[in-house]
């Protein structure tokens, strides 16, 4: 058995908390270990070996996926980190894993968002299990029982019985108040946007019913077949059309953090009295049905306020009704049209080596806290515009000016100036945090010349 996980996405209907360049499926949620994607990846794993995972994203987040597999200390199959040209939907996007696997022969595939968050895991894995037998003549999608009305949810109407699960009667948009309590009465399923299919089928299909996706997926040239196909799902291209789509009922705890509200609905254990959703030392009074999220150790008071959703990071801050969440994507459109780039990016960013955190910046100088995994290293690189100083807070930074290595220890510090070669590394088994103190006529991330890099981004 083969699984592809989806893990694209623009991040922007949980903005702040997410971003573009650090969607949802990458955060760890508070009073979590484990990132939403790590998460996914273990449940997989529950299925079949690493080797047999295939990860359908783009290159913003390639090195974020292998940093994330090799902190649950497996390795990292690259060959298996499909990076997609261009965004064209979920369609495009399993026809791309489909074409990868292919390669290795025909298989029984099962298809996973990265970012749901799924309980009961060992019941979650033995009804896609189930499904094993069926995926032999017809395409399975895994449909969630509701527990409520939801609107932000498309639902499946189910058709006639089969030896597992049922035929598929017909696939519902995402629907008003009054027609998704209808729904809920008669017993249809929402619809999760997990599957299960053969590779031979499913492309059979495909080329039945959406064969412009099928023709452009025949040219061996990713980026051609990226360019080529049209933009479309796989609901929309192949599921509603076809008639061989049977659907398995999973009866289990899952969320798709589609929006605060769901958010909120996922952290049900943590009401109080009134239904306020808190993760701090936080003050509420006279309050009811509010979340606050903060980062930090910011103490927040609450005061006479209802039904709110309060996003507070050091950079940014949301605050709107909770009926109102799923309006947070235009608030992201309005940044993104001022050109802020606090639309898409957090003060951490994220590398193939570490993070680095803007602490504090101005015209001239830009403060950051550098985090450097064991065993990695920066790029040898040079800046025209900018000097730096680095001091080390932890750990031991293994130091290259001008081709020159140099050991920094805790407390001590070391000048990189403007138009120096250098390399920051960490030669130990802890990480390594650094200040780096930046001044200069300009900042920007683009002022980098690479000279040598582990990660081939020279």
């Amino acid at each position: 058995m083969k699984v592809i996980i989806m893990a694209g996405g623009s991040g922007t209907r949980l903005w702040p908390l997410s971003r573009s360049n650090y969607p949802k499926q990458f955060l760890k949620l508070k009073e979590t270990d484990k990132s939403i994607f790590q998460q996914t990846m273990l449940r997989c794993l529950k299925l079949t070996g690493i080797e047999d995972i295939y990860i359908v994203t783009n290159k913003n987040y390639r090195f974020l996926i292998s940093g994330q597999i090799e902190e649950l200390g497996l390795k990292s199959y690259e060959e298996n980190i499909l990076l997609e040209p261009q965004g064209k939907n979920t369609l495009p996007a399993i026809c791309y894993g489909i074409k990868e696997i292919r390669k290795k022969g025909e298989d029984t595939v099962a298809v996973f968002a990265s970012d749901h968050l799924i309980g009961q895991t060992d019941k979650f894995i033995n009804l896609i299990k189930s499904g094993i037998e069926l995926s032999k003549e017809y395409l399975i999608t895994f449909g969630v029982c509701p527990t409520s009305p939801e609107t932000g949810y498309g639902y499946i109407k189910k058709g006639n019985p089969l030896s597992t699960g049922f035929k598929v009667d017909s696939f519902k948009e995402k629907p008003n108040l009054e027609t998704a309590e209808k729904y809920v009465k008669e017993g249809y399923l929402w619809n999760s946007g997990m599957f299960m299919f053969r590779t031979d089928i499913f492309m059979d299909e495909v080329k039945k019913h959406c064969p412009e996706v099928f023709k452009s997926f025949l040219n061996d040239d990713t980026e051609q077949c990226f360019k080529e196909t049209p933009k479309i799902s796989v609901d929309f291209g192949v599921m509603e059309k076809s008639d061989k789509v049977a659907v398995i009922a999973l009866d289990v705890p899952w969320n798709d953090l589609g929006s605060f509200a769901s958010f909120y609905d996922e952290y049900d254990g943590k009401k109080d009295e009134n239904g306020n959703v808190t993760f701090g030392d936080d003050i509420i009074i006279n309050s009811k049905g509010n979340m606050i999220y903060s980062e930090g150790n910011k103490a927040i008071a609450a005061i006479g306020i209802e039904n709110l959703v309060i996003v507070d990071q050091n950079d940014a801050l949301l605050i709107c009704k909770k009926d109102e969440t799923q309006l947070v994507k235009e608030a992201v459109d309005k940044l993104r049209a001022k050109k802020d780039s606090r639309a898409d990016f957090h003060l951490t960013e994220y590398r193939p080596w570490g993070s680095f955190t803007i602490l504090e910046e101005g015209s001239f100088y830009k403060i950051k806290r550098l985090t450097v995994l064991p065993g990695k290293k920066l790029s040898y690189q040079m800046h025209y515009h900018r000097s730096e100083h680095w001091i080390v807070v932890s750990g031991t930074a293994k130091v290259t000016i001008n081709d020159e290595e140099e050991l920094v220890k805790s407390g001590e510090s070391i000048f990189v100036g403007a138009g120096e070669k250098h390399r920051l590394e960490n030669p130990g088994k802890l990480l390594l945090e650094v200040i780096e103190v930046q001044s200069g006529a300009y900042l920007g991330e683009d002022d980098i010349v690479r000279f040598q890099d582990d990660f081939k981004r020279c």
